[in-house]
């Protein structure tokens, strides 16, 4: 079988649609170190962010275009000079900069939304191309909730932003709405009758509210497009985007029947859907394809015998063409900091020496206690220390007392520049009895969004992993604490999500002691 020779093109939004899932709020370095990673794993185009929608996304697009080589980096902007005019203000120092504008084209958007007339739509959309590509020459035009617009009037348009200066147009099934028939279709027939397609890249971007995202993504390949647009572990609004790992792995499975070839280089998948995921808060579901913790297992009695005999009985994929490599070395507290060090770089992590010392004097405290970590021990803790939470307030230790006849009652000591504060709080669970005595001692109360607790491994001295997500008023913020005692766990997660909030608003207590 010949090699793919076809290029696929792999947009990744993780930065932008991805951040707006349902409480998900990424720093400036979190969003960074996603993109760093990105770029390591051959993503073709990083869109980094929506710049005019706040100071601080502003920010994270001209830091990812200032310090990230290899993908083009874009910006997203409405068809506005304020929004085209910030976009290349945050990409300008970029290599390769792009500028991606769109506008609403079906009827009840333009009718509801906008509150304009197709043809003024249309002058819209070409006046934002022409702004943009006195800027760069690389200028992607979407028409948002393509898939119900009519097709007669994409076709006017995607014609005139192509005259105008378009190189890339991307048909978005914004509301997930499309099947794939139907899909392969529109865009089949927009290949068909946009006389100057050929001078674009065609690009869709599918939303999964009806569980087709990718299905729709592959069938739109087999149509044409050659740019998908996608996250990692399918993040996004709603329900969710394409999700990257899938369309990369279905192109990589079957080339017999796409004929298609990425850049990415699949082993960095799962470290990238393990770093999202701990980032982002979101966590990834047991049976979620490619990247899931049941995507690889093998639980019937059949399948394991196939497996044994030949894996390709019931795998088509390898772990190892994810980056699923556990198990390989077990390090103890007897391990010296080189070894440590090579451990993690054979796992794609690549640390600075002060997250290195964080990193390796959280190993050495937890082989203490539990004498020996496995590879999905080391890269737990290390995910907790490589981005840490600003350092407001530190945990020195915590009391709780509970019991089903008890009302549950916890002590917290925390430290802040020196100084020690204590507090305690009574609540309807140890849990809660502890968060709300971190809330008094930094004088603040948060709202808990979500709290997740997960098992490393199994055995009874297993790691936790709690991922937690607060509000405080003015957005949401997460924290991730790992730790062979789950309330510990707990606590670390809880005041890294505080530290963030106290952090980003300026909020935090002077130290008084109590």
């Amino acid at each position: 079988m010949h090699a793919p020779t076809d290029k696929l093109i792999i947009f990744d939004t993780t930065l932008r649609d991805g951040e707006q899932s349902p409480g998900v709020s990424l720093s400036v370095r979190e969003k960074l170190e996603i993109a760093r990673l990105l770029a390591r794993m051959g993503v073709d185009v990083i869109e980094a962010g929506f710049p005019v929608t706040s100071p601080g996304d502003f920010a994270a697009v001209a830091e990812i275009a200032r310090s990230v080589q290899g993908p083009i980096i874009a910006a997203l902007a409405r068809t506005t000079a304020g929004d085209i005019d910030a976009a290349w203000q945050t990409v300008r120092e970029a290599r390769r900069p792009r500028i991606h504008t769109f506008i609403s084209t079906s009827p009840v958007h333009m009718e509801h939304m906008l509150k304009r007339t197709p043809a003024q739509v249309l002058r819209m959309a070409v006046e934002a191309v022409l702004l943009a590509r006195a800027y760069t020459a690389d200028v992607e035009f979407s028409a948002q909730d393509a898939t119900r617009s009519d097709p007669g009037f994409l076709r006017e348009l995607f014609t005139a932003v192509i005259e105008a200066g378009a190189t890339t147009i991307n048909v978005p099934d914004t509301v997930g709405y499309t099947t794939p028939a139907e899909f392969r279709r529109l865009l089949e027939g927009l290949r068909a009758d946009v006389p100057n397609l050929a001078q674009a890249t065609l690009s869709v971007h599918c939303h999964d509210d009806l569980g087709l995202a990718t299905a729709n993504s592959l069938a739109a390949l087999e149509a044409g497009a050659r740019q998908v647009e996608c996250t990692i572990n399918g993040i996004g609004e709603r329900a969710g985007n394409t999700a990257l790992e899938e369309v990369v792995m279905a192109v990589k499975t079957r080339p017999d029947h796409f004929g298609l070839a990425t850049g990415i280089d699949t082993t960095c998948i799962h470290r990238a859907s393990r770093l999202v995921a701990s980032l982002s808060g979101l966590r990834v579901q047991p049976n979620k394809a490619v990247v899931g913790a049941n995507a690889f297992a093998h639980e019937a009695g059949i399948h394991q015998d196939g497996v044994l005999k030949e894996r390709s009985t019931y795998e088509i994929m390898r772990p190892e063409d994810v980056g699923l490599v556990g198990g390989r070395l077990v390090l103890g507290k007897h391990s010296g900091r080189h070894a440590f060090r090579r451990h993690l770089a054979e796992a794609g992590y690549n640390l600075g020496d002060a997250e290195l010392t964080r990193a390796f004097a959280r190993f050495k405290e937890l082989a203490d206690r539990k004498g020996q970590l496995t590879d999905d021990d080391i890269l737990a803790l290390v995910e907790e220390e490589i981005l840490p939470a600003p350092d407001l307030f530190k945990l020195q230790d915590f009391q709780v007392t509970s019991g089903n006849l008890v009302i549950s009652t916890a002590t917290v000591r925390l430290a802040r520049n020196g100084q020690e504060l204590s507090e305690a709080a009574v609540g309807e669970g140890p849990v809660d009895a502890l968060y709300k005595a971190i809330d008094r001692a930094v004088g603040k109360a948060h709202r808990l969004l979500n709290y997740s607790l997960q098992a490393v491994t199994g055995g009874k001295d297993a790691l936790g992993v709690v991922s937690v997500r607060v509000e405080d008023g003015c957005g949401a913020h997460s924290g991730r604490g790992v730790s062979l005692d789950i309330l510990e766990a707990s606590a670390r997660a809880y005041l890294a999500a505080v530290n963030k909030s106290l952090s980003a608003s300026g909020a935090a207590a002077p130290a008084e002691g109590g």
